[in-house]
């Protein structure tokens, strides 16, 4: 009989992976009582953690890898709220970087399996032995599971939002944002060229369209922040003449003034899930791409009724 995963606590119970592991894991996240659920259907199926998964503090290093492009001071400390495991951050600039420092890592043994933010490496995993599963987009690699928030519906409920306030002329201000479906993002909402850096330069070549836009959605909580700075110097109240809405609902986006209207994206779901997932790769269950809760939209100061 094959043994029961967390896979099939989830599905008994009707919730998220993520929550099952923050469940299992004694975490925060969950409710005391979906806590309690969880744990007794988990006892019922006769669940256990995994021989591999166990082995992640004894024979195994106990560690996972993650390299990022550029440090991320904000939206990786949200991320480890749900991770269970030892991560190995490291910072590399661009695919070959980022590759050596996999292979590395392989030889020496330093970590049982990684987190990629892109899926350009995953080939190549795949090829010298060290599991791993993709944030953000899709891996599109077999045997490299990603694990993904739903950009698409925050794209959606925005436009909505923005739409019920009047707005017809909206623009998407593309980023380098981490962990997200660059994919999803723009079959949701087409947007310009990416701006890898937040930069009032950009915002003001958006705003100097014509006819010009009342609303912009910018990846980044940077570029929304770049957005409220370039409205300024151009003599645009926000949000009366320009209405702004972030990505990523940071603390940042709490800071500024106006506050930031943001989606709030679970991330904290995200790395337990993630965990979970790579749990799954390392004990050689069958995984597929998953997905977390959906996304929320925060409203707040930046945004209000378009105006003609």
């Amino acid at each position: 009989m094959k043994r029961p995963t967390i896979t099939d606590i989830a599905k008994e119970a009707g919730v998220s992976k993520g929550a099952v592991s923050y469940a299992l894991n004694g975490r925060p996240g969950v409710s005391e009582a979906t806590r309690a659920r969880i744990t007794e259907i988990a006892k019922e199926l006769g669940w256990a953690p995994s021989s591999t998964a166990r082995a992640l503090s004894g024979g195994r290093t106990g560690a996972i890898g993650l390299v990022l492009d550029r440090p991320f001071e904000v939206v990786v400390p949200a991320l480890l709220d749900g991770f269970p495991d030892e991560l190995l951050i490291q910072v590399a600039a661009g695919r070959d970087a980022a590759l050596a420092i996999h292979r590395r890592w392989r030889a020496e043994r330093k970590v049982d399996g990684v987190l990629l933010t892109e899926p350009g490496c995953a080939a190549e995993l795949v090829r010298i032995g060290l599991p791993a599963v993709v944030l953000g987009g899709r891996g599109g690699v077999p045997g490299v599971p990603s694990v993904r928030v739903d950009d698409a519906t925050g794209a959606a409920e925005v436009l909505q939002y923005l739409a019920a306030l009047g707005h017809r002329r909206v623009v998407r201000v593309a980023g380098a944002a981490v962990f997200a479906d660059h994919a999803a993002r723009h079959r949701a909402f087409p947007a310009g060229p990416a701006h890898p850096e937040p930069s009032a330069d950009a915002v003001r070549r958006v705003l100097a369209g014509r006819p010009r836009p009342t609303a912009l959605v910018c990846d980044t909580d940077g570029l929304a922040v770049a957005a409220l700075a370039a409205a300024r110097e151009l003599g645009l109240a926000v949000p009366r003449d320009l209405s702004v809405v972030s990505w990523d609902d940071t603390p940042l986006c709490r800071l500024v003034r106006p506050a930031l209207t943001a989606i709030r994206r679970p991330l904290g779901e995200l790395g337990a899930l993630a965990a979970s997932v790579l749990h799954d790769v390392l004990a050689g269950e069958a995984t597929g791409d998953v997905s977390t809760s959906r996304p929320r939209l925060i409203t707040r100061g930046s945004t209000g009724p378009a105006h003609p």
